[in-house]
């Protein structure tokens, strides 16, 4: 039987000639031995700085053998075991004691606590005021009792490492608790106290860059805080941030902080190597690139390159064009090569479509290489229900603008013009003049005819030759000149006419037409 209390020798207390009492219960029952032993001897027995006796007790008996001469006693013995402390008869054992109903309240379980004392021995020589106060700083961070207790049982040194009050203050005090408890935990349980050392000179160096004080809280919760700041030394981040001038500066940091994440030589600086060489060397379009999708520098170089070779190899295109539609949609990086690019390129040339169309193509609808299969699906469906025919340029074109809007807008658009009157085949024809009327609000498009009809007095039938109508702008456009056409020649008017005239041209012809008028309103006042 092992009595339940714990021999703590450590060479601080203690020196190696200091000793300590034994008394051991011998079995079977004969008169209590006592026994003086050197620290040295228990070292020899147990190497490490803190020996434990209930550790002595479950020791094999092969373990214990080298100790049992030194104390006088023989293998075959059964013992049980009563110890002090010559240097601390009573205020260890006391403040060990009074950590274990301290650190329940805190929601650790007993042997949870013998696990942190263990991990951590100078907690036992903490007094129970600096805890308490340590305790309560980690709570001033937003921190709950949940978290506390996870991080005490991860990381026990977070109550007695002198690194954590500087940085509690920081975080605190200078940046407001702008950093998120769940940000904390992570740090704290993952980095050694002694890498918190600096925390703020570095986030002060963020500031001095241009990041906005009410931003970088913002950016502090979004980056690896060991991985990005804490161990990364100040000069690389310096670094990193000066790099970016180019391409962006610190706005795309604030933007997509998970770039500091990143290792500038290994990581960063090949990737923006990577699309300057495929721009031809362009910082300003690579820039643009980037500011884009900044989320395009979490792709290797090795992924990049695959996807450029398969539009090269597969769709046909050069370098020149591949990165022109990196320009309109960077979002191609992350569309899957097999199940996105390749089946849908592929459609494009049953199609009909060769590299050039399907370049041209991809310039004005990136989407289609984007959306998801049941989007692209469900309109597909549609076209061909309404007339289009599978696998024709015209059905290529159709698709290329319902990509630019939704399922429900382009069943709205269809069911307007239906009921307006127009057939199937109407609406067919024409999209196939001019494929946009399409995508376009199905609202704004009501408008538009409404007035046509109502307002103007035509006829909805003039759409099928002049399609176009419906994308000029009502207000801005299209009622401005009619109502400035109709003073001078009245409604009897080409709509083609009227609106694809070019600003300049429209308003020269007004001023000659209003002059004109003036002439003969002179000639027929003098007759």
């Amino acid at each position: 039987m092992v009595s339940l209390l714990t021999l703590f020798t450590n060479p601080i207390l203690s020196s190696p000639s200091s000793c300590s009492s034994v008394t051991l219960f011998l079995h079977p029952p004969i008169p209590p031995t006592t026994v003086h032993f050197s620290l040295s001897s228990v070292s020899a027995f147990h190497p490490h700085e803190w020996f434990s006796i209930s550790k002595f007790s479950k020791a094999s008996r092969n373990e214990l053998k080298p100790l049992f001469p030194q104390l006088g006693l023989r293998p075959t013995k059964h013992i049980s075991i009563q110890c002090s402390c010559i240097n601390s008869p009573a205020n260890l054992h006391t403040d060990i004691g009074i950590l274990f109903p301290f650190f329940r309240e805190l929601g650790l379980e007993d042997k949870e606590t013998e696990l942190v004392l263990d991990k951590n021995p100078t907690l036992a020589l903490t007094s129970l005021d600096s805890i308490r106060a340590r305790v309560r700083s980690l709570l001033s961070l937003r921190i709950d009792s949940l978290t506390l207790s996870y991080l005490i049982i991860k990381c026990p040194s977070v109550l007695t490492a002198e690194e954590i009050d500087p940085f509690i203050c920081f975080v605190r005090d200078v940046l407001e608790n702008k950093i998120e408890p769940m940000q904390l935990k992570h740090l704290l349980a993952t980095a050694d106290p002694r890498f918190l050392v600096g925390f703020d000179k570095k986030v002060k160096l963020l500031l001095d860059h241009g990041v906005p004080s009410e931003k970088i809280g913002y950016v502090l919760n979004h980056v690896k805080l060991a991985k990005a700041v804490c161990l990364r030394p100040i000069e690389e981040i310096d670094r990193t941030i000066t790099f970016f001038s180019p391409y962006g500066g610190i706005d795309l940091i604030v933007r997509r902080p998970e770039i500091l994440n990143y290792n500038l030589e290994s990581q960063l600086i090949p990737r923006i190597g990577f699309l300057l060489d495929l721009s031809g060397g362009d910082k300003d379009a690579t820039g643009n690139v980037v500011r884009r999708l900044p989320m395009i520098l979490s792709y290797s170089v090795e992924h990049l390159e695959g996807h450029v070779e398969f539009l090269r190899s597969f769709a046909g295109l050069n370098n020149q064009e591949i990165f022109k539609i990196f320009l309109v949609f960077p979002s191609v990086v992350s569309a899957s090569k097999e199940r996105k690019l390749r089946p849908r390129i592929e459609f494009l040339k049953q199609c009909g479509l060769d590299s050039n169309d399907i370049f041209k193509f991809l310039i004005k609808a990136p989407l289609f290489l984007g959306l998801s299969f049941d989007n692209l699906n469900y309109k597909l469906v549609f076209l061909v229900k309404i007339g289009y025919k599978y696998r024709t340029r015209d059905m290529a074109m159709a698709m290329g603008s319902v990509t630019r809007t939704s399922c429900e807008n382009l069943r709205k658009v269809i069911w307007l013009f239906l009921s307006y009157g127009l057939s199937y085949s109407d609406i067919v024809s024409m999209s196939t003049k001019h494929p946009q009327i399409l995508q376009y609000n199905h609202s704004s498009l009501e408008e538009k005819m409404e007035y046509l009809i109502e307002d103007m007095g035509r006829e909805v039938g003039e759409l099928l030759a002049f399609p176009a109508f419906l994308g000029y702008k009502l207000d801005e456009r299209i009622k401005v000149r009619y109502e400035a056409k109709k003073k001078i020649t009245g409604e009897g008017m080409s709509i083609n006419k009227l609106l694809t005239v070019s600003t300049k041209r429209f308003s020269t012809k007004k001023k000659e037409k209003k002059l004109l008028h003036v002439v003969e309103n002179l000639n027929c006042d003098e007759g």
